[in-house]
């Protein structure tokens, strides 16, 4: 272990693998709100943050679990679960005023069509300008869920455009 006068312990979260600080700086720079997307291996959380004195605070947020109000029973750590909950929470943010952001994706790893880039695509069809690529979205198959749905005994595509539905309806979209 590194030792003497000249030795910088790193900042903690750092050390735990939590927080890449330079990566953290770069969004910070930008000045816009950041879409914060973590995921788990059974449910999404998306949140709206700006930095505060003591921490960030939190504008609007969504997480998959809120999708069985709207009639969603499927799996909530997938793909379809991932564009629902990213709609969702567009719509939520959109309701609160802001509009814009910038996407933070942590310390996961940016795999071109993963559930981050699907959480990604339903703030952007929600109405939200974050800026990105549409080559990093996953195929419209991924999510509506068609791949599931032959493997599964669940009807997955009709439950993703009911609660689609819904969401959309209550929220005043098209």
């Amino acid at each position: 272990m590194a030792t003497g006068p000249r030795y910088r312990v790193p900042f903690r979260r750092r050390r735990e693998g939590r927080t890449n600080y330079h990566k953290r700086l770069r969004l910070l720079l930008s000045k816009k709100p950041r879409v914060v997307v973590r995921r788990s291996t059974r449910h999404i959380r998306i949140q709206l943050a700006i930095p505060g004195d003591c921490g960030d605070m939190i504008l609007s947020s969504a997480t998959s679990l809120e999708l069985k109000k709207y009639g969603y029973s499927g799996a909530t750590g997938n793909t379809t679960a991932a564009y629902l909950t990213g709609l969702l929470f567009g719509y939520h943010a959109i309701d609160n005023g802001y509009t814009e952001g910038v996407l933070d994706t942590g310390l996961h790893a940016s795999t071109l069509g993963s559930n981050i880039y699907a959480a990604l695509r339903g703030a952007v069809d929600a109405g939200m300008d974050i800026p990105h690529n549409p080559e990093v979205f996953p195929s419209d198959e991924r999510i509506r869920g068609e791949a599931v749905a032959a493997y599964r005994d669940i009807d997955l595509p009709a439950l993703f455009e009911k609660t689609k539905t819904e969401i959309t309806s209550k929220f005043g979209g098209a």
